[in-house]
């Protein structure tokens, strides 16, 4: 999945093209998701995702039948273009998101059966020079691109589980629009919208089938999850209080 606010000069991996390529790797300056209030989440995230970030949900276009479709996401700021959890150029939080786990790597998806291994060839550790090779000589992968093309199609494998999650969702009609007011430590006004959010009254009137289906097939855990994530938008609005000072 190719986030524009991350991802910046996604290129498929080309083994001609990029024989030579090298990746100053671990990466430790993250600063390069300065830019990201929110991000992606797979519905495997949310047991660990929903201890430190709330987890709402936005529209994401249409599915291929026609239908609207949704995405869960991590809000990772409360304002446009600002991520709390970066302090300076390092990642503070516990857990990070699997899409900015795997960068600079990233799919690029073709059509609904193909897809491609992209690397963000505007990372500064991307170069010629010095770091660890993505292919061989004889262009082979080498064994970083070998490991990272198997974690990003595992991701792929969980992005297509949590489409199915949020399109039961929303044949359901479980989400409602999120207002969320909270009063900042100078006793300044701030509000969140724009988002959705699984209505507690909407799943308590489904029927009795439906909550057994749901329960079977773990998105109702996947749901008490996502409250549960809510209660860490005050937290989040607070940190913000504080960087403005």
């Amino acid at each position: 999945m190719i986030n524009q606010n991350l991802h910046r000069q996604p290129a498929a991996l080309d083994s001609a093209l990029h024989r030579q390529l090298k990746l100053k790797v671990p990466i430790t300056d993250w600063s390069m998701s300065s830019q990201l209030n929110a991000l992606f989440l797979a519905v495997a995230e949310f047991g660990d995702a929903c201890k430190e970030f709330p987890i709402v949900f936005v529209k994401a276009g249409q599915e291929p039948d026609g239908s609207e479709a949704i995405a869960p996401i991590a809000v990772l700021g409360m304002v446009a273009n600002d991520n709390l959890f970066l302090q300076g150029s390092q990642w503070r939080g516990q857990y990070m998101p699997a899409i900015l786990r795997m960068y600079p790597f990233c799919i690029g998806r073709l059509d609904e059966e193909r897809f491609a291994i992209c690397l963000d060839m505007a990372f500064s550790g991307a170069n010629q020079t010095e770091g660890v090779p993505v292919f061989l000589e004889d262009g082979q992968p080498a064994e970083l691109l070998k490991t990272m093309q198997k974690q990003l199609e595992n991701l792929e494998t969980e992005i297509q589980r949590t489409r199915q999650v949020c399109k039961r969702i929303m044949e359901l009609g479980l989400l409602t629009d999120m207002r969320f007011d909270v009063t900042l430590a100078d006793g300044r006004q701030h509000t969140v919208d724009g988002f959705l959010t699984v209505d507690e009254k909407k799943v308590t009137e489904l029927s009795d089938a439906v909550v057994g289906e749901l329960h079977r097939n773990g998105v109702l855990g996947l749901i008490h999850l996502h409250w549960l994530s809510l209660t860490n938008m005050r937290g989040l609005a607070e940190q913000h209080g504080q960087r403005l000072g």
